[in-house]
């Protein structure tokens, strides 16, 4: 099969390295610098150090061509949320696509399928999420995705482009379930982060320890299936690979990148020092305000987002919003 990913980011370039080894690849980037670095050094040295990029993998900077490449094959979107919209405009009206993004739109608030319902309202279009880091994928290591659409025969596609012997690829019809996880997860990993960095910062008038962490992670949860249910998500998909699997790898894997940012904010680094420290997209910045905006509209309560949004805009610190989730008034779990 030939697959194209647009995008050569960490996670686009991880999962053409991982498909590279059954099929015809092509990894497009949009930067000319990047595709003339890597075809040199067979590297992806910006985003991916490490991982050599196999001989067969075909690099692009030519965007129509690659899309033409996936003529029936697979074509993977893999740029960030804020160029899905761009991306998916450059595609032949009817080309079916899955995208790798999760999180809102900026501006609009749009999930990917709302994003693809507006651009190409009668393409079959999905998206590919779960508990996946884009090294441990490059590397060959054990990982399950979650391919989700309508569409069964995209659904179908992306499992013999991509199901083998370490990576394992699941399909849902529910959509909404599975973006609302792959976005409100960096929220909370954001929070998660927070609360482990007030326990290793010097000084720090409690140790929050792993029970309060299990209680943000579990409550965190109760409200990312809250929303997805209300925009017509269902529930059991929030017990599966995009919902608590990609919470719990994003709120306590070493690799997250929204963790860090809960780490240095709670370090006493400012936002903006803690992006530059970070040096790559952390959906769940953009992201926080946008949850907590679409559950007000729909009568959903969302106070872990809320108080991701508190910090990052500098209303609360860290401990502050810890200790204001914390005192909430008891009420039944369900």
């Amino acid at each position: 099969m030939k697959v194209t990913v647009l995008g050569a980011g960490a996670w686009g370039t991880a999962l053409a390295v991982a498909a590279a080894s059954r099929h015809e690849v092509c990894l497009w980037a949009r930067d000319a610098a990047q595709v003339a670095s890597m075809q040199g050094t067979r590297c992806n040295q910006r985003y991916l150090a490490g991982i050599t990029l196999p001989p067969t993998l075909r690099l692009s900077g030519d965007r129509d061509r690659a899309v033409d490449h996936s003529r029936d094959g697979l074509l993977i979107v893999a740029t960030p949320m804020s160029a899905l919209r761009e991306t998916l405009q450059a595609l032949p009206d009817g080309w079916p696509a899955l995208w790798l993004c999760k999180g809102f739109e900026s501006g609009s608030g749009a999930l990917g399928h709302e994003v693809a319902a507006d651009v190409h309202p009668h393409s079959a279009s999905g998206v590919l999420s779960g508990p996946s880091f884009a090294l441990e994928v490059a590397r060959g290591q054990p990982t399950a995705l979650v391919a989700a659409s309508e569409s069964e025969a995209l659904a179908q596609r992306a499992v013999e482009a991509l199901h083998g012997e370490s990576l394992r690829i699941y399909t849902s019809t529910d959509v909404v379930g599975v973006e609302v996880g792959g976005a409100v997860k960096n929220v909370l990993a954001i929070a998660t982060g927070m609360l482990d960095g007030m326990a290793e910062s010097e000084g720090a008038p409690t140790h929050p320890g792993l029970n309060a962490r299990a209680a943000l992670i579990t409550r965190g949860l109760a409200e990312m299936t809250r929303l997805g249910l209300a925009l017509g998500a269902r529930a059991e998909t929030f017990m599966g690979l995009s919902g608590l699997g990609d919470l719990v790898l994003t709120a306590t894997g070493a690799l997250s990148r929204n963790r860090k940012v809960g780490l240095l904010l709670a370090a006493g680094r400012s936002l903006d020092e803690a992006l530059a420290e970070l040096g790559h997209v952390a959906e769940g910045v953009y992201t926080a305000r946008t949850v907590v905006e679409r559950g007000r509209r729909l009568g959903v309560e969302m106070p872990i987002a809320e108080a991701v949004v508190a910090v990052l805009e500098g209303q609360l610190s860290p401990a502050k919003a810890m200790t204001l989730l914390m005192s909430r008034q008891a009420r039944s779990e369900a």
